[in-house]
């Protein structure tokens, strides 16, 4: 089955399509992708997934179906609510 695998820097984007058996977890997915050798900040094991948008608790056990975007997500470098906070002081 086909299933993406997605991640994002501010300086660097990939989508990565690949071909995978049915069964396949998040992890395995994306350690077939070989994204962790384009990010090789990238820890399978400690690093947030989801898919299209949705948190998986156990992405190791969680399984995938066809047409899935597994997606790696970085940590936040600062609190959302707190960055508007400092945008709207800085406005007025």
């Amino acid at each position: 089955m086909e299933v993406e695998v997605a991640y994002a820097r501010p300086d660097k984007q990939r989508i990565i399509r690949l071909q995978v058996p049915e069964g396949t977890t998040l992890v395995e997915a994306a350690r077939l992708s070989g994204i962790v050798d384009m990010f090789p900040e990238i820890d399978l094991e400690q690093i947030d997934m989801g898919i299209f948008g949705k948190v998986v608790k156990k992405p190791g056990e969680q399984t995938l179906r066809e047409g899935d975007r597994v997606e790696l997500y970085r940590p936040l470098k600062i609190d959302p609510k707190q960055a508007r906070l400092n945008r709207a002081k800085k406005k007025g």
